[in-house]
């Protein structure tokens, strides 16, 4: 491959001893006089002086403006994609919105109301004395209420076999009420392997009736600090 020879540029040398002299001797009252090195200097420098004058005067702030203009478009941008990914979706999620409200509503119907509540706590006692178990406490508590049910702990005490503990466990997984046991203590009681004592809470679960969340509602609006 036959290489290609470009031709070399000089630059004239710069005298600045000569350079010098010429600004020493620069007729302030004839510009027109002056020598063409001071010329382009002083043309430079009146030209970077202004673009330094238009950058601090006009040009920063400008800058700054179109960073932050830039900014907000780049947000508005995400937003539109955002309500736009949304918008694809919105079938989706209003199925997806279906299926909860199902599912919701099939947990609640496991919620006893008010009125059904003491029927569950005979059932519960009704379980363990099926199995053989002695009972020795079965005291309910206080309610405690949350968002849209209410929770009731019932303290027991009980003896058996441990088959029958087992059953009595499984007796109530299988009520067609949520209830679950907590802070469960076994020992042998007196001694005897084969004779076990249960300690522990059987804790119950209603859901509020309309009056109750509205009383609910109405008691949080009046909390301190709740309209803010």
């Amino acid at each position: 491959m036959k290489k290609v020879m470009l031709p070399s540029v000089a630059f004239p040398a710069v005298d600045f001893k000569q350079l010098a002299e010429d600004f020493k001797t620069l007729d302030m009252k004839d510009p027109g006089l002056w020598p063409l090195g001071p010329k382009l200097i002083i043309l430079i420098g009146i030209f970077l002086a202004l673009v330094a004058l238009s950058w601090f005067v006009g040009w920063s702030s400008q800058l700054d403006e179109l960073e932050t203009h830039q900014q907000k478009e780049k947000q508005l941008k995400d937003e539109w994609l955002d309500k736009k990914r949304q918008a694809i979706n919105l079938e989706a999620y209003r199925k997806q919105k279906e299926e909860i409200d199902r599912s919701f509503g099939e947990l609640l119907k496991q919620l006893p109301n008010k009125a059904e509540m003491d029927a569950m706590i005979v059932d519960i006692s009704q379980a363990a004395l099926t199995r053989g178990l002695k009972i020795d406490l079965f005291k309910p508590g206080a309610e405690a209420k949350k968002d849209f049910y209410a929770e009731m702990p019932i303290s027991i005490q009980m003896y058996g076999g441990y088959n029958d503990m087992a059953m009595f466990s499984g007796d109530l997984a299988r009520l067609p009420r949520i209830v679950t046991l907590n802070n469960i203590k076994l020992k042998p009681k007196d001694g005897k392997a084969a004779i076990l004592s249960l300690d522990g809470i059987v804790m119950t679960y209603r859901y509020l009736d309309t009056d109750e969340l509205a009383a609910q509602k109405k008691q949080q609006k009046a909390k301190p600090g709740a309209g803010k």
